[in-house]
């Protein structure tokens, strides 16, 4: 019993992306010097609390819809169960932020209380993008900031890092397009459409692989080349099964494997 509420707990996480992103923070961390565990810890900590806050918010949707794919929905977890990991994960990002410096930490709890935002209120607007762009844009920014001295992570970086965040959420949306308006959520995804999304997201994650490519001192070689049309190739198999099979979660995968490809240029370039 214990075991699959673990398991439970894991999947009310969103624990793709969440390792993901932490992944990603840990090592460009660790390519810019910085403590890349403390970075990983702390990038973690936020990263569970925007989790476990997205189904605990979202529990009466969930269930108004049948979401399979959410415990709390199912029944096997219940609100006050994820509620409460939701805050314990914030209050150790907080502690673990603020072992980072207090420049550093300012930043880190800014892009977590950004996603906060997007859960609570931001996803059904038409500012449902901005979130994922501030958080995503000003991550590698937690890294360099607990350098020192600190610094601001480079421009190409952050708006690369900003693009493949707005390109994610857009593919993230786009298996519960209908789900979502059903229950009054309608975000800038939902306003244009499964096609003009489904473009948006592709243009996005190669825009921001392409700007790595070309902004970054050395990633203009046969390796920058290569992540390029890695990129390309999962951006144009995320178009497909968009297009084909709407409710399959393979776009998002797709976009976390772009991310993947930019970030390890990022990371062999820093």
């Amino acid at each position: 019993m214990v075991g699959r509420r673990v398991v439970a707990l894991v999947r009310a996480a969103h624990a793709a992306p969440a390792v993901a992103v932490t992944v990603f923070a840990g090592a460009y961390a660790w390519a810019v010097g910085a403590p890349a565990w403390l970075v990983t810890a702390a990038v973690l900590a936020g990263q569970l609390s925007v989790g476990w806050s997205n189904d605990w918010i979202d529990a009466a949707r969930d269930r108004a819809v049948g979401r399979t794919d959410k415990p709390v929905a199912t029944g096997l977890l219940t609100v006050s169960t994820v509620r409460a990991a939701a805050l314990v994960a914030l209050a150790a990002c907080v502690v673990l932020s603020a072992l980072l410096g207090a420049a550093a930490a300012a930043v880190h709890l800014l892009t977590v209380a950004s996603a906060w935002a997007y859960n609570a209120r931001l996803k059904a607007t038409a500012w449902s993008w901005l979130p994922y762009a501030f958080s995503f844009g000003l991550l590698p920014s937690v890294a360099t900031l607990a350098l020192d001295p600190g610094r601001l992570g480079p421009l190409v970086t952050g708006v690369a890092a900003g693009l493949l965040g707005v390109g994610a959420h857009l593919a993230n949306v786009l298996p519960d397009l209908e789900d979502d308006a059903a229950t009054g959520v309608v975000g800038l995804p939902h306003r244009l459409g499964r096609r003009r999304t489904t473009t948006g997201a592709v243009a996005l994650l190669l825009t921001a692989t392409a700007f790595v490519v070309l902004g970054t001192p050395g990633a203009a070689t046969a390796l920058g080349v290569a992540a390029l049309v890695v990129a390309v190739a999962l951006a144009a198999s995320a178009a497909w099964v968009a297009a084909r099979r709407p409710g399959r979660r393979y776009p998002f995968l797709a976009a976390i494997g772009v991310a993947a490809v930019t970030v390890t240029l990022l990371v062999t370039t820093a």
